[in-house]
């Protein structure tokens, strides 16, 4: 075992054995964090590891003595899933996991008496339905027995009908591991792992990812072809018989109630005949079809009349799953989970906030997001969950921004002098937005508080020029800045941009210098000794700035553009290659005011929305596949002219997974037979780096004609003579990156243009592409694309927080406005948590909020 991670464990244990009374280490367990992450940095921890177990113990002595078991519980657990060889979490009954993982977690509640099933069926059935007296009370009885010992847990989960919304004074275990649930092995919550389920609380949590509604029951002779209803009827008979050969096995079951008999079939589900026999009642939920004139019902769900309806005769829950792992048993493992703790679970929402947005008590959110009685109350549930998790993203936004306004780091002053000075060396006149962003940025910079800010702007709008003047201020400060961009081509394009207008303002040249993976090791060696003794001042690059032998002296500005590309990890070491350096991140990507509400409330914000002069609209058009030879003919007509063009394709190369065409393939089709007489270049994500800036560098010079590309080119190319984007398999892309692609042209005087053409002939009316014909208003397509695709075009990887959304609706302003005025009433009230109404709530925020604690967008 890792000797930090065992020396942890001791004192996790020495815990365990003081009941939690955080005397384990002298001052308290929280005091042991600093030295322990340097020891575990040092013998091997991944980072991830140590930000788990440093956050999660930040606040222990503020917790309960119940709350840090929780904590200690969930710690060890994690460590447990990284080192195979930790031994279960002292006191848990655990230690023998094999011999008792098959043991139900708590007492089984008592099973509520049903009524005979005669009765069952008069409740249920229409009057017109024939009473099943084949069934008596004494074969009822027998049917019980068995389905107690076939499905215990089952019987266990069967609820009571009085729903208490009052949890109890002591909340369970939702750290528990799924072997304590009965039926659920080893081998068997191996399997759910790959669901991301480890826990109690994260089944209770695995919401339903749509719903059958099989809760309008009909007699067999009103029936209707294609709808999906509930039947219950008596077995009349039911066989096997083979089919294709005997390869397949066809179950036919005949039913009635009385008003009529259904047929239906499964296949290769031999053992339901052991269980629907001659005679017994059952419940069927699905489709109705039709074969050879006669109504039928194909592979629909079932339950023996007596059990408690879970699959049907009701609105049935549909999980996530995975091989290994059925619809059926994974509905009765939630259902008995679900009746155990959601009554139990204590709500972290302050009762106020509750009455303040009508919200249901979460206990009974938790019981109907899973087995909803309604529609309705299936909706309300629904609305309470999505608030918790978009309530408990705004606190943390909200405390996030506040740990950063309090942090303090040197001012850069910034004369007016040099203000105007720069301004004048600038080749044009800056826009109002552009100047009004130069102030706020300047302002940041010559403040003692810390610059949290984020530069948004469209395609060309001018947001470098911003960053340009950032990194001249701080240089000329004597201080040192860093620039990182996605891709070698962008950083080189902002290398060379620096480089013509950093003398302008008295940074020298030889003291900007850029960092990629191409970059030969000698050079590598000058740079680093540069960055530690101080004569470089400027460093643009990848994510080689980030790498362990990039050593600042002074690192008082880090910027990083398209910044979504850019992982939490990432942005903190960069930043963590300063003390408390400002932070100018950037986006080419307009943010919808959804997102600028809640991923980005912790930021300050500047927003470009203006071109500058000479900038004209593309002018954009959607083309059928026959009718890409019009589009060949213009790219020839504008090459003559003296221009160049684009060709986009979504693939390198082509794919059996994916119809259509491939940049690779079509590099060739392309050259001989299209155009036979232009120099043509290909680029794609697959070529090494050297190759990739060679052949950018030939397209900027003017040698090739036509550029044949994927998306790699999607960001901060800058070709100003470039006139046409063609864009094949335009369906394959979303709306923010074909808006990118746009963007690509147009940087120039001549007019330019942007041609999609889809991958067949139904994707012409395509809506998505129609609105890149109508408008060129970043922000109007990326609130489309919102509400298209959802936000992972624009968040990039951010805290766990936000990834993990599962009902919140990032689209929904109402949704988010309130949650948003009720955190902001907890947060002016309490901006800690710390008094002892939110204690749980400051429990979840931390919960959530655990990685990458303390970083932005």
């Amino acid at each position: 075992m890792n000797s930090s991670i065992e020396r942890l464990l001791k004192f996790f244990t020495l815990e365990v054995e003081r009941d939690f009374d955080n005397r384990a280490v002298l001052g308290g367990l929280d005091q042991m964090l600093a030295p322990w992450k340097e020891d575990a940095k040092s013998s091997g921890v991944s980072d991830e590891m140590i930000e788990v177990v440093t956050s999660r113990l930040r606040d222990y002595p503020k917790l309960s003595a119940l709350s840090r078991k929780d904590v200690l519980q969930g710690v060890w657990n994690r460590v447990r899933k990284a080192y195979p060889d930790v031994p279960p979490f002292p006191g848990s009954g655990n230690e023998q996991e094999e011999q008792t993982a098959e043991e139900p977690p708590v007492q089984e509640p008592t099973v509520k008496q049903e009524a005979p099933v005669n009765q069952q069926v008069q409740d249920r059935v229409p009057k017109e339905s024939v009473q099943l007296e084949k069934l008596s009370s004494e074969t009822t009885e027998k049917a019980e027995v068995q389905e107690v010992q076939e499905s215990k847990e089952v019987q266990s989960a069967v609820k009571s009908e009085k729903k208490d919304s009052t949890p109890p004074a002591n909340p369970i275990a939702l750290s528990a591991p799924l072997t304590t649930l009965s039926g659920v092995g080893p081998k068997t919550a191996k399997t759910l792992e790959k669901l991301e389920l480890h826990d109690l609380g994260d089944l209770l949590y695995h919401f339903p990812r749509r719903y059958d509604d099989y809760s309008q029951l009909k007699p067999i002779n009103r029936l209707w072809y294609g709808e999906e209803v509930t039947v219950i009827g008596i077995v009349d008979r039911i066989s096997v018989r083979p089919i294709r050969k005997g390869k397949t096995k066809l179950i036919e079951a005949f039913i009635s109630d009385g008003t009529g008999t259904l047929k239906v079939t499964w296949f290769n589900q031999i053992w339901i005949t052991k269980r629907v026999q001659p005679g017994r009642g059952v419940v069927l939920s699905g489709k109705i079809d039709q074969y050879l004139g006669k109504l039928v019902m194909n592979n629909p769900e079932w339950e023996l009349l007596e059990q408690k309806n879970l699959h049907t005769n009701r609105i049935v829950p549909v999980y996530p799953l995975t091989s290994g792992i059925t619809g059926k048993w994974l509905r009765r493992i939630v259902h008995s989970v679900v009746t155990h703790m959601a009554p139990r679970v204590p709500d972290p929402i302050p009762q106020e906030v509750l009455e303040a947005a009508n919200l249901d008590p979460l206990n009974l959110a938790l019981q109907q997001i899973h087995f909803p009685d309604s529609a309705e109350t299936l909706k309300q549930a629904q609305q309470r969950l999505a608030f918790d998790e978009m309530f408990f993203l705004q606190l943390g936004v909200l405390q996030q921004k506040s740990v950063w306004e309090q942090l303090e780091t040197t001012p850069i002053p910034v004369p007016d002098d040099w203000i105007d000075s720069f301004v004048s060396q600038l080749p044009y006149k800056l826009t109002n937005a552009q100047s009004t962003a130069l102030n706020d940025v300047l302002k940041d910079l010559a403040s003692s508080k810390l610059m949290n800010r984020l530069l948004q702007g469209d395609v060309g709008s001018g947001k470098t020029t911003i960053a340009a003047a950032a990194i001249a201020r701080t240089a000329a400060a004597g201080a040192q800045a860093a620039f990182m961009a996605p891709t070698s081509i962008l950083a080189e394009q902002h290398y060379l941009t620096l480089q013509d207008l950093m003398p302008k303002v008295g940074v020298h040249v030889d003291s900007i210098k850029l960092l990629t993976g191409a970059t030969p090791e000698s050079e590598r060696r000058e740079i680093h000794e540069g960055l530690e003794n101080g004569s470089v001042s400027v460093l643009i690059g990848t994510h080689a700035l980030i790498e362990a032998p990039v050593i600042f002296k002074e690192l008082a500005l880090a910027v990083i553009d398209e910044q979504h590309r850019f992982g939490v990890h990432q942005r903190a070491l960069l930043r963590a290659k300063g003390n408390n350096p400002n932070l100018l991140v950037m986006t080419a990507t307009p943010i919808p005011r959804s997102l600028s509400l809640t991923i980005y409330g912790d930021l300050d914000l500047s927003i470009i929305d203006e071109l500058p002069p000479g900038r004209q609209d593309i002018e954009t058009r959607v083309l059928s596949p026959r009718e890409s030879t019009r589009a060949y003919n213009f790219i020839n007509s504008q090459v003559e002219k003296g221009h160049q063009a684009f060709m986009i394709y979504p693939l390198v190369e082509e794919s059996e997974k994916v119809s259509s065409k491939a940049a690779v393939d079509q590099f060739e089709t392309l050259q001989e037979k299209i155009f036979p007489s232009l120099n043509l270049g290909l680029l794609h994500g697959r070529m090494k780096p050297d190759e990739k800036e060679s052949v950018m560098r030939a397209f900027r010079e003017g040698v090739h004609d036509v550029l044949v590309s994927t998306s790699v080119i999607e960001v901060g190319v800058d070709i100003p003579n470039a006139t046409v984007m063609v864009i094949e398999g335009a369906n394959h892309f979303g709306l923010a990156q074909l808006h990118q692609f746009r963007g690509r042209v147009g940087r120039g005087e001549a007019k330019s243009y942007c041609l999609l053409i889809p991958d067949s002939e139904d994707d012409v009316a395509n809506e998505r592409l129609n609105a890149l014909e109508s408008t060129n208003d970043g922000f109007q397509l990326a609130e489309m694309d919102l509400k298209q695709r959802g936000p992972g075009d624009f968040l990039g990887t951010r805290q766990s927080g936000f990834a993990e959304l599962l009902l919140a609706n990032l689209t929904d302003i109402q949704l988010i406005e309130k949650a948003r005025r009720q955190a902001l009433g907890v947060f002016e009230k309490d901006p800690d948590l710390d008094l002892p109404e939110h204690k749980l709530l400051a429990e979840k925020v931390q919960q959530l909020w655990s990685y990458g604690r303390g970083e932005i967008s």
